[in-house]
């Protein structure tokens, strides 16, 4: 019998991450990357000492309570952690590690593709190549909205909303933000911090968020704050779709108080609100915000990372619970 630590794994990782896998421990595999239930994964869980899982898995306190008492450690392949009870698993003993730092980039950059492609009309522009429907061009043929200069609002300045105002200086853009904490002045790089969200809306041409999915945090965009914007402003969100209210933001769409929209997150999803697909003034994503090559890598290895520390009898370096 081996004496690696078994691992009972909840979806296909990348194969470098699944090759490290099979050295260092004995890993229980999902070969088919169908996503979990409960009663499955707590049936999968029998006689490992750790879950290797991802957000599909929703690990609340009814889940939680009843894993086999052998498991010991649940590392999420994400920085978000909303599809964990903390406070079931610490309950337990349940050690829990997420992935951060390493997603920064990635996700980054599809903010910045959101900002560009909603501005500049790229899911209507694409469409028309592709269907056939482009007749030539014309001095108002798609015009969109300029981003250079224009002022960003960034919901949440973390590793990722820092990363997202480096980009956008690179656009001339003025950077807006909104964050508990004010960042220290040499971090900021000449943002400009508002206290509140209600307070930085009215200064957002643009607006990326990029807070955490929290219950203080749910459908944090809605009716009332979108109607804070200036008129023709464009939102993007790579962060989750729990914190725009989808009915709130369509309906601005449709009336032109929003004039465009980037998401690669959705509430629901992958069942996202099907009045989205009939937008024409929408760039959609299926959540990629992560899907490199690299950072998918760097992601598992930074499970492993956990996995082994703590197996070593050391703490977990990144540690929630």
């Amino acid at each position: 019998m081996s004496n690696k630590p078994a691992v009972v794994v909840t979806r296909c990782l990348p194969s470098a991450v699944t090759a490290r896998l099979k050295q260092d421990y004995a890993p229980f595999l999902n070969e088919d990357d169908v996503g979990l239930n409960a009663e499955e994964l707590v049936r999968r869980a029998a006689g490992c000492r750790a879950i290797l899982c991802t957000p599909t898995e929703k690990m609340d306190a009814a889940t939680i309570a009843t894993l086999p008492e052998e498991v010991e450690i649940l590392a999420t392949f994400s920085v978000g952690f909303e599809h964990i009870d903390l406070e079931a698993a610490t309950k337990r003993g349940l050690i829990v590690t997420n992935t951060p730092d390493v997603l920064t980039n990635a996700t980054a950059d599809v903010a910045l593709l959101l900002i560009l492609a909603a501005a500049r009309r790229a899911y209507e522009g694409e469409r028309l190549v592709r269907e056939n429907n482009w007749v030539g061009w014309k001095p108002e043929f798609m015009l969109g909205t300029e981003v250079t200069g224009k002022r960003l609002g960034i919901l949440g300045m973390g590793r990722i909303g820092e990363a997202v105002a480096k980009r956008a200086r690179g656009f001339d853009m003025t950077i807006h933000y909104n964050k508990r904490q004010r960042l220290p002045a040499d971090q900021e790089q000449g943002a400009i911090f508002h206290e509140t969200p209600e307070d930085m809306l009215p200064y957002c041409d643009f607006l990326s968020i990029h807070c955490p999915a929290t219950p203080e945090t749910h459908h944090l965009i809605n009716a009332e704050r979108l109607a804070m914007m200036p008129d023709g402003a464009i939102v993007v969100n790579t962060a989750r779709g729990t914190i725009v209210d989808d009915e709130a933001l369509i309906d601005s769409l449709k009336s032109g108080k929003i004039a465009a929209a980037g998401l690669d997150v959705f509430e629901g999803e992958p069942n996202i609100n099907p009045r989205y697909r009939d937008l024409p003034n929408t760039f959609l994503l299926p959540h990629i915000g992560s899907a490199t090559i690299e950072t998918r890598n760097a992601m598992g290895f930074k499970c492993l990372d956990n996995l082994d520390a703590y197996f070593k009898g050391n703490e977990p370096p990144d540690r929630l619970a």
